[in-house]
């Protein structure tokens, strides 16, 4: 029933005192909401108790968060905060150390010439006249063959000698044959025959006096002179 306005007046001022009255809070209205009872202020009003007054039309779909919390479904959660960006790539590697230089090419090889002269006295490879090599010329021999392994040879020289007893043409077949004997060796050391020729010089040629026993015994000699090269790698 609807009441006369002096009425109406009477029972609002009353609404108001009992809203100022209840721990003096204020719940904004709104006068489309027919859910709750609204003082002459526009706001809710409440009770002593701090309850708000619903009206009669009230439905779980008027309510105020500030006067029924639980009916008001929670808002909604704020959205995720956006994800954070990737991380930089990482810095690209450094480039390789570029290779050392090749070393420098070695040295060319060096090829140096020789000459070497070896003098045999002639009783160190022989018994008096004779041109049979003894065991100790057979070992010097030896240890020349050695030497020249690996030499580029040219020539082979081997001149006999000796000292002025005896007629020259005796001296000069006994000065040949003992030339000829060391050369025979040689090849059978195997170097090579055509690299050597052989001369019988008799007493020509003397290196010291004939005058004396120790003169003659430097005069009968042989001499091998080699002519030759040899590589040497640094």
């Amino acid at each position: 029933m609807k009441l006369p306005a002096r009425y109406r007046y009477l029972f609002l001022s009353a609404l108001s005192a009992v809203s100022v009255s209840a721990a003096g809070k204020d719940i904004e209205g709104n006068q489309k909401n027919t859910g709750y009872w609204l003082d002459q202020r526009g706001t809710v009003v409440v009770d002593p108790y701090g309850l708000c007054w619903r009206t009669g039309y009230f439905s779980k779909d008027l309510a105020l968060p500030e006067c029924d919390p639980s009916l008001v479904p929670p808002p909604p959660p704020p959205p995720p905060p956006p994800p954070p960006p990737p991380p930089p790539p990482p810095p690209p590697p450094p480039p390789p150390p570029p290779p050392p230089p090749p070393p420098p090419p070695p040295p060319p090889p060096q090829v140096v010439a020789f000459v070497e002269k070896i003098t045999f006295g002639s009783d160190e490879l022989f018994d008096f006249d004779r041109a049979e090599l003894k065991a100790p010329a057979r070992a010097k021999l030896d240890a020349l063959v050695v030497k020249l392994q690996g030499a580029d040879l040219k020539a082979i020289h081997i001149i006999g000698y000796t000292d002025s007893v005896g007629t020259d043409s005796y001296n000069d077949m006994l000065s040949q044959h003992r030339a000829s004997s060391v050369r025979d060796y040689l090849i059978s050391k195997g170097v090579d025959p055509s690299l050597m020729d052989v001369a019988g010089r008799g007493k020509r040629d003397p290196i010291a006096s004939n005058a004396t026993k120790e003169g003659r015994a430097q005069n009968r000699r042989v001499e091998v002179e080699v002519d030759g090269s040899r590589t040497i790698v640094r």
